[in-house]
């Protein structure tokens, strides 16, 4: 039977979960992941709320229900996408430490909770490039004397561009991965004590995967994730 887990699927508005507008797509490709990989999803959980807040996961009893079921049975949280567990990249960082695995299919089972974390700032800087740029075209279209219909196409356009976006996030993300992991195995290097290796990396201006100063614990965690935990340990 493989290994089990559970399946979450959320859509932001009750009237998209009546209609089903997306639940079967995400539905879709969290079963098709789940064969490949040979899980067996025991339970699927359903959801029609924003994720929008830091509080989401009180307004949000399904997800809630997912994460216990899943430690229940001590196996993963299925989503189709990121998206679908928050927009929120300190939401999604709060959901890694319930001790529960959360699986994204679009990126596959090596995305650990490091990338997952690293995927959602990018995801989330590239939202908001994107909000602005939407915002500025259809300023500029209004000031045309565009008509609205027209306008409103051009938005359409911008969501497009915005899906279309994802593998590149995903990319860049891996990318990012990669130069931090180069980044901490240098500071680590020659024997260099945690904190040493923190104020090496401070003083050449390499920021934490969280955007600010590396200190002695979160370097310790880095190396470990990255695999560099023999050369924190020296």
């Amino acid at each position: 039977m493989g290994t089990v887990a559970v399946g979450y699927v959320r859509v932001s508005t009750s009237a998209q979960e009546r209609s089903g507008l997306g639940l079967e797509a995400q539905r879709a490709a969290v079963a098709d992941f789940a064969e490949r990989e040979g899980l067996n999803v025991t339970q699927w959980f359903t959801e029609a709320e924003s994720g929008a807040g830091a509080d989401a996961l009180e307004k949000r009893p399904k997800l809630a229900a997912a994460i216990a079921a899943a430690r229940k049975i001590r196996g993963p949280v299925l989503v189709a996408k990121l998206d679908r567990l928050s927009r929120d990249v300190h939401f999604i960082s709060g959901l890694m430490a319930h001790g529960v695995e959360f699986v994204v299919t679009s990126l596959g089972r090596q995305a650990d909770p490091f990338i997952l974390h690293l995927y959602a700032a990018l995801a989330e800087k590239e939202r908001a490039l994107i909000s602005d740029r939407t915002k500025a075209g259809l300023q500029a279209a209004k000031r045309r004397g565009t008509p609205l219909g027209m306008a409103g196409k051009s938005a359409r356009a911008m969501r497009q561009i915005q899906s279309l976006g994802a593998e590149a996030n995903r990319r860049k993300a891996l990318e990012q991965v990669a130069a931090v992991k180069l980044h901490v195995a240098d500071a680590l290097a020659g024997g260099r004590s945690l904190r040493s290796a923190a104020e090496w990396l401070n003083e050449r201006g390499i920021e934490s995967p969280g955007g600010g100063r590396w200190h002695a614990p979160s370097l310790l965690k880095a190396a470990v994730r990255l695999g560099l935990r023999e050369k924190a340990a020296r």
